[in-house]
């Protein structure tokens, strides 16, 4: 195998919970290939650099084993290494996103059937 399609190596990395996610992430420029955007029928290689934004941050990362087929999580670690500069500016956004929350006190009690309703309709759920 030379190549696997962007998206399918997405999903079976697990950066991405389905294709249409990782397809998606391409369309809109969350996903760079070599310092190129990808798109989601972009073929990655072995060695590729990939720069990957999503929901659980932001991640560099360099292709080592190609797959079509999403496993279990120790083997989708398999198929890439993350750089140590992406794991410590990860790890450092955690850190700020957890002092962010640190410095606000609890709530008194859990919300009543009436502050939920009143939380729902403020938030337009």
């Amino acid at each position: 195998m030379n190549g696997v399609r962007i998206d399918k190596w997405l999903w079976a990395a697990r950066f991405f919970k389905t294709r249409a996610l990782a397809s998606k992430a391409c369309e809109l420029g969350r996903v760079q290939s070599n310092g190129v955007v990808a798109k989601a029928a972009r073929e990655v290689r072995v060695g590729d650099k990939l720069n990957v934004r999503s929901e659980a941050g932001d991640f560099v990362l360099k292709v080592l084993v190609l797959s079509e087929v999403r496993g279990p999580a120790a083997a989708a670690q398999a198929l890439y290494r993350e750089t140590d500069e992406s794991k410590v500016a990860r790890a450092k956004a955690a850190d700020e996103r957890k002092a962010i929350f640190a410095n606000q006190p609890a709530p008194p009690r859990r919300p009543t059937k009436r502050d939920r309703r009143l939380i729902h309709k403020f938030s337009g759920e």
